[in-house]
């Protein structure tokens, strides 16, 4: 048997990248494989409660990094670290990437400290697989007008979603074995065609 994977799905909000991992999970599942899937900020119960402030709670660019590094060290310690010693798949809503492409590109926190944080937050461990769900900014926007009850992210202008995105085409561009590229503009049995060739390439 193929050692546990960490896989994590990252874009800019609007992309569709939740619409997506209930399937690509179920389908894992449905091939006999072990899934957790859980997500961040949040993950555990310390990160839940951080995930609410963080989603509604106005702060500084840096409390705001930092915050989202501490929920992290949580989740790597508590739940994503030991469910892959025991041989579970770990899905994950975001992980770091997230963090290099919210507060390091859209709200403009210097990579060196990011990288500081990422190292001290999870050094050793890192995504087998990222699955970047890309969307020019204009359609993910209108995804999320219809949405009533938007967070403090889903409600940044298009200039900061911009910056968002390009960060992450950025850590693709630096990561190029560990990322995958989803066109996320397509229709969702598109979408759903390339993860099931994803899917196909992780499974003997």
């Amino acid at each position: 048997m193929n050692k546990a994977k960490f896989i994590t799905f990252e874009g800019v909000d609007g992309a569709g990248k939740s619409t997506h991992l209930s399937w690509f999970v179920e389908t894992l599942r449905s091939r006999g494989i072990d899934v957790l899937l859980t997500r961040e900020p949040g993950g555990t119960p310390l990160g839940e409660s951080l995930r609410e402030i963080l989603l509604h709670q106005p702060m500084h660019a840096e409390t705001e990094a930092l915050l989202m590094f501490a929920a992290r060290r949580e989740h790597v310690e508590r739940v994503i670290k030991p469910a892959l010693a025991r041989g579970t798949w770990v899905i994950s809503d975001r992980f770091s990437d997230a963090s290099f492409a919210y507060q390091g590109g859209g709200r403009g926190v210097l990579v060196g400290k990011l990288e500081q944080l990422e190292q001290w937050t999870h050094g050793e461990l890192q995504p087998d697989l990222t699955l970047l769900f890309d969307i020019p900014v204009e359609v993910a926007r209108q995804r999320l007008s219809n949405n009533q009850s938007l967070d403090r992210f889903e409600q940044e202008q298009a200039d900061f979603f911009e910056k968002v995105r390009q960060a992450y085409l950025d850590r693709r561009t630096k990561y190029p074995q560990r990322f995958a590229l989803i066109d996320a503009a397509q229709s969702l049995e598109q979408v759903k065609a390339s993860l099931e060739t994803v899917i196909q390439a992780l499974l003997p």
